[in-house]
């Protein structure tokens, strides 16, 4: 008789104040993707206001070189965290073994040194406000004032659905000098330690590595967040997710503690009827705008939902076939087969099906993407490779769709931005690029709308 197989449960530690803590105390999740984690100590988890933060004092310049090395460490993985890191993402992470190679290999550009200063700039003007206070000379009284940027203490939700998000949380952690919490997402259990481990390798016992902790606790667990959630410990809260994540979030701000909020998010594409003048430029449009539904499987918030095509019902007839065969190709952002449908939107699906001509659908349920032509967006929400093309006569009457929940807007040709970003911005869209660039997010300039170095930040006056 074969004996019964071992149950699976993945081992993940936690970083606490830049010093790995292992164990197995406590088991979470159910099924395959049960985990275990180290006991927790909350007293552990904050720092003290009687006195500044480690790194509250450490130059900028000093802060740069360690996050440059931490990188280069990431690349180079001497010690395999990174590789562990990564093989045992693919066992309890969504996303498909090649996503999140791909995603892996990148986490050590976000701390190039081109990239953090270009940051700063941007987003700062310079680091001389975050090393000390800033003069402001040329005022309208005529007084002489001073600013500075001061470091946080600051709580993070960091989002699951890339382990990118976790690389970026530490870049603007460290360049804030604060102390900062990373509640670790249970779809993503080993990005944020492995990246602060190479941090406190890189710079053992420094402040900047001082500064970091990264605990996994159940999203609403109130015995964990009432105790910390509180602004004798934590100036603000950075909360990536849903609109669960988001309303958990809020019931614990008030005076003196601020949520910043990555609020969800959905994108969309608008598409001219230039694609149609030759069979190059349809191609490299369908090529260009299955790049944006795929990305992450989807599961990006800059990931295409809707997309709003120019054209007569036979042109975007002809755009939607070659669309639904573009997104069965794998990429380094997409798998070819994506995740399973749930039920329910199997069920839409059918029901569109017996709506033709008024609807068409290509492709099945078999995980290479499907395609759902109407001439309005239709009432559910597209996910797991799923697109909703929607013929329009004028890009400018689809602006009217767009809201203050749509993150990202891919418009192809690039000539029609200019015509276009004005609507869509006082419509409420934060971002537009080039049709296919969607997952190319600049560091450096706004995100969803506002800059999280300058939120993060305590900004504080010595005024007269």
């Amino acid at each position: 008789m074969t004996a019964p197989a071992k149950e699976l449960i993945l081992p993940i530690c936690h970083v606490i104040k830049g010093e790995a803590r292992f164990g197995e105390d406590n088991v979470h999740g159910r099924g395959v993707t049960r985990f275990s984690t180290p006991a927790i100590n909350v007293d552990e988890l904050v720092w003290s206001r009687e006195t500044p933060g480690p790194a509250f004092d450490t130059p900028l310049d000093e802060i740069i070189d360690i996050l440059v090395e931490t990188g280069d460490w990431i690349t180079r993985d001497p010690d395999g965290l990174i590789k562990q890191a990564f093989e045992l993402s693919v066992q309890s992470n969504s996303l498909p073994r090649n996503v999140l190679a791909w995603s892996f290999a990148n986490l050590g550009k976000v701390f190039t040194r081109k990239g953090l200063e270009f940051q700063i700039n941007m987003e700062l003007g310079g680091k001389d406000v975050v090393d000390g206070w800033r003069e402001i000379t040329d005022t309208p009284s005529g007084r002489l004032h001073r600013i500075r940027a001061f470091p946080p203490r600051m709580v993070h939700i960091i989002a699951g659905n890339a382990p990118g998000v976790a690389a970026m949380t530490v870049a603007w952690g460290a360049l804030t000098k604060g102390v900062h919490l990373l509640k670790i997402p249970s779809n993503d259990l080993f990005s944020a330690t492995a990246i602060l481990r190479g941090l406190s390798a890189v710079a053992p016992g420094h402040p900047v590595s001082q500064s970091f902790s990264a605990v996994y606790w159940r999203g609403g667990d109130v015995q964990m967040e009432s105790l910390l959630y509180r602004p004798q410990f934590f100036d603000k809260l950075a909360a990536w997710g849903g609109e669960g994540t988001i309303r958990g979030a809020r019931q614990y701000i008030g005076p003196g503690f601020e949520l910043v909020a990555f609020d969800p998010k959905t994108s969309i594409s608008m598409i001219g009827r230039e694609i149609f003048a030759t069979d190059e430029m349809l191609a490299d449009a369908a090529e260009r705008a299955a790049v944006d539904v795929t990305l992450m499987n989807q599961q990006a918030c800059a990931s295409s939902r809707i997309q709003f095509v120019e054209g007569s019902v036979e042109e975007v007839d002809r755009y939607c076939a070659l669309l639904q065969a573009r997104m069965g190709v794998e990429r380094d952002t997409n798998s070819a087969d994506g995740p399973p449908l749930s039920g329910e939107l199997r069920e839409e699906l059918e029901g569109l099906r017996d709506m033709e001509p008024y609807y068409r659908i290509w492709g099945s349920d078999n995980g290479r993407g499907i395609v759902i032509r109407s001439d309005e967006p239709v009432e559910f929400y597209p996910d797991g490779k799923v697109v909703n093309v929607v013929q329009v006569e004028n890009l400018a009457d689809a602006v009217c769709n767009a809201n203050v929940a749509t993150q990202t807007v891919g418009v192809f040709p690039p000539e029609r931005k200019a015509g276009l970003r004005n609507a869509l911005a006082s419509a409420g869209v934060q971002r537009v690029v080039n049709l296919g660039a969607a997952g190319g997010v600049e560091p450096g300039l706004p995100h969803d709308g506002f800059n999280p170095l300058q939120r993060f930040f305590r900004w504080v006056n010595d005024e007269g």
